[in-house]
């Protein structure tokens, strides 16, 4: 099975955003990142609560993103961060027992074992519309990065069920799916989980 964190993003959203979120629930999909990166910290606090309560009762991982204070308030378990978040915040991240960081090479890797990350993103992989006009890092660089840590790596951008077999080939621990979560139908979603 493909280890899937969907992305969420209520700008590409189909339909009311909560809605989404529990129809990725009901496709048992293992992680939501909830990265609403463009709202105020008290209304992502607020989104935030929302998710959590969606999430809390299931199987799925809700993992927030960005705001550290947010997810301690909510006492969330699970924070993502850009890597230089995690490097100012570094004496807060020991609160939550699950830590992921972006990353873009190896230094940055390296950096986020030090904080004591317990995964890491990688990307973008892949030409996608959220990077238009920067070039993808590819699936060579993928690999490298995946034989360079034990970190599990997650290839993030671009990410189509077409492409998701080379990304798992390169090495990933499985992969970030972010149009795909936030507006395909239930069985396109789950055909990630079927790989």
């Amino acid at each position: 099975m493909c280890d899937l964190i969907a992305v969420t993003n209520r700008h590409l959203c189909k339909g009311d955003f909560l809605d989404r979120i529990r129809l990725l629930v009901d496709c048992r999909v293992p992680k939501i990142l909830l990265r609403e990166k463009d709202l105020l910290p008290e209304a992502y606090e607020e989104l935030s609560h929302k998710v959590l309560e969606i999430c809390r009762a299931t199987d799925t991982k809700c993992i927030l993103h960005n705001y550290v204070d947010a997810a301690l308030h909510e006492k969330a378990d699970a924070i993502h961060l850009p890597l230089q978040t995690a490097l100012t915040e570094k004496e807060k991240l020991t609160a939550f027992s699950h830590l992921g960081i972006s990353t873009h090479s190896i230094e940055q890797v390296r950096k986020a074992e030090d904080i004591g990350a317990a995964y890491v993103t990688y990307g973008h992989v892949f030409a996608t519309d959220c990077k238009k006009g920067v070039p993808p890092r590819g699936l060579a660089s993928l690999a490298e990065i995946t034989a360079q840590t034990e970190l599990p790596v997650y290839a993030i951008g671009g990410i189509h069920i077409e492409n998701v077999r080379s990304a798992l080939a390169a090495g990933a621990k499985g992969v970030c799916i972010m149009s795909t979560a936030m507006q395909a139908e239930q069985k396109e979603i789950q055909k990630f989980l079927e790989l």
